[in-house]
């Protein structure tokens, strides 16, 4: 994946709605925030980009809500 492609992700993993969510769907979107943030990270490695940082900590900050 390019990384657009995972910001893209990561923009429509934050805006998706967390209601009603049986627990199932929980586990996959807590799943899912952690590759999105695994594939950010290695693009953050080589280019330092403080966008990318943003985006890692919003969706990580969505994810722990999610786990609550």
């Amino acid at each position: 994946m390019t990384e657009q492609e995972v910001i893209e992700k990561a923009v429509a993993f934050e805006q998706s709605s967390m209601a009603n969510m049986s627990t199932s769907d929980r586990v996959s979107a807590v799943r899912e925030a952690k590759s999105i943030v695994i594939e950010l990270n290695q693009f953050y490695k080589e280019s330092k980009d403080p966008k990318l940082m943003d985006i890692m900590k919003s969706v990580t900050e969505k994810k722990r809500k999610i786990e609550k």
